[in-house]
């Protein structure tokens, strides 16, 4: 009954999970579902590290305390019976054989996290990369979903190149439903969606080697619930009447170690309680004690040598010719509602949910252009898509206020960067052919492109009236899509750069 309590649990929980993370996409103008931020919320590692990194009161209430609250109570049963990643291990666990005896490298994970934590106390914030929630999010927003999405598309493809009226007619239906319920708006395209998408089915392929991997050994969340959870009240406890049989260790989703009692790794068990399902002679149970687990035991050097290599990272990270000079990378464009680049990077959680929202596309993840401390983070690439004037849904979505949640009206004002002109390649300065598409498309209320008449001469002496566009330094936003509907094939005409940016008083075109 407990076994197949905690099925129903995860499954449960793995269905809103994935609900929430489909409803994370426009509803309209400026409307969202309701998004998988909740999650992220409730994430206690996110929580305390973003606290950390920037001293942040506003951080102190958060429903991760609810989580954290219930593992002071009834030890890890996030990790057991509610992530969605655990779920999902647990599901492949069932699609090999994998080892039975664990390798017994449950230290990693703990070690993991205190690099985590020494580094987010010196202002850098690298949990995004590892947070099991943020990785999954992250995964099947930029990969996953997106490859779900083509492959779909190129099912029905094929179904109406046969031109069979009847499957046609079928897959008409079938699509149209697929549309209202669980395919995209948009068709998504994201830079580094191949490697993000190996990642993730690599970490899911490590439960072939051993049942729950990423949980067991690798898993920083995990390891902050494990520590909480040896003053939970919830225990186990094992009778006289134990005879060895090893069965209870076969069937533990957290790998706990020894049968006997005195052997048992509190800070290890997920409240599976297999143990207690599969015990023959009835001698394990689970009650609720006072008495204290055993203090985990990492080894004094394990856990100096962890914690200085969090502090080193700090300065070697920032010390690269890339985040030296990031702050005027002219491609590092962030949504509009960024903090500054320092406070954005303290507080991003690569999470990827700002971009699956992003209703042009344009929002892609970032590989160096930040630097190492900014790779995954979130950056306009005009040429995919721009900024919608009216859009602030990047804003809402943002679970760590890495994007300040903004109105149509705040966000008119936000300037995001500056388009410039190459003369060079635009038509008619280089070439005498009349093209107005930038200053057609430019959304502000007064154009931010103007037209200059002029008169050009072709190779024999033919004269062509053209308009020049030029852009004002004071109404260009920087939304890009001046870039996106540029004519000119390859590198346009019209670029934008992060030159101008509100966030920022240095980064600016003409100082002062």
């Amino acid at each position: 009954m407990l076994r197949n309590l905690r099925r129903a649990s995860q499954g449960i929980f793995l269905l809103i999970f994935l609900y929430l993370f489909l409803q994370t996409e426009s509803k309209g103008a400026n409307e969202l579902g309701y998004p998988v931020k909740i999650f992220l919320d409730a994430d206690p590692l996110l929580w305390l590290t973003t606290a950390l990194a920037t001293r942040s009161p506003e951080r102190l209430l958060s429903l991760a305390l609810i989580i954290i609250a219930a593992t002071a109570l009834l030890g890890r049963v996030f990790c057991g019976w509610a992530c969605p990643l655990g779920a999902l291990n647990d599901l492949a666990a069932r699609l090999g054989h994998p080892r039975q005896r664990p390798l017994g490298w449950y230290r990693l994970k703990y070690l993991i996290l205190l690099f985590i934590l020494a580094a987010s106390v010196f202002t850098l914030q690298p949990a995004g990369f590892v947070d099991p929630l943020s990785l999954t999010i992250r995964s099947l927003a930029l990969s996953i979903y997106p490859a779900f999405s083509h492959a779909v598309s190129a099912v029905f493809d094929a179904i109406y190149a046969a031109q069979l009226p009847v499957l046609t007619d079928a897959s008409e239906a079938v699509y149209s439903l697929l549309k209202k319920t669980v395919l995209p708006f948009r068709p998504p395209q994201f830079h580094q969606a191949f490697f993000l998408g190996a990642l993730f089915l690599g970490i899911i392929g490590l439960n072939l080697v051993e049942r729950r991997f990423w949980c067991r050994y690798l898993c920083p969340l995990g390891a902050l619930l494990g520590i909480l959870s040896r003053w939970a009240l919830l225990k186990r406890s094992v009778s006289e009447g134990c005879d060895g049989c090893g069965a209870c260790m076969a069937s533990c989703r957290g790998g706990m170690g020894p049968v006997a009692e005195d052997g048992w790794k509190v800070s290890e068990c997920v409240a599976c309680m297999a143990c207690d399902d599969v015990c023959p002679q009835v001698a394990v149970r689970f009650g609720f004690s006072r008495n204290k687990a055993r203090a985990l035991d990492l080894g004094r050097r394990r856990v100096v040598a962890s914690v200085v290599a969090g502090i080193a990272a700090v300065p070697l990270v920032r010390i690269t010719p890339l985040s030296k000079a990031m702050a005027a990378d002219p491609t590092l464009i962030r949504p509009p509602g960024a903090l500054p680049e320092a406070d954005f990077l303290r507080r991003c959680a690569k999470c990827g949910e700002c971009m699956k929202v992003c209703l042009t596309g344009g929002l892609q993840p970032a590989l160096l252009e930040g630097g190492f401390e900014g790779l995954w983070t979130p950056i306009l690439v005009s040429r995919i898509g721009y900024c919608e004037y009216r859009c602030t849904l990047c804003g809402q979505v943002c679970p760590t206020g890495a994007i300040k949640k903004l109105n149509p009206e705040e966000k008119a004002k936000v300037k995001i960067g500056l388009a410039m002109i190459d003369p060079g390649r635009c038509l008619p300065y280089s070439h005498g052919i009349p093209c107005i598409v930038c200053q057609e498309v430019c959304p502000t209320p007064k154009k931010a492109i103007w037209l200059e008449e002029a008169v050009a001469r072709t190779q024999s002496g033919k004269e062509v009236a053209v308009k020049k566009p030029h852009v004002d330094l004071e109404l260009c936003i920087g939304c890009g899509i001046c870039e996106t509907k540029c004519p000119v094939l390859g590198r346009p005409a019209i670029t934008v750069t992060s030159l101008g940016e509100s966030r920022s008083k240095d980064n600016q075109l003409l100082l002062g």
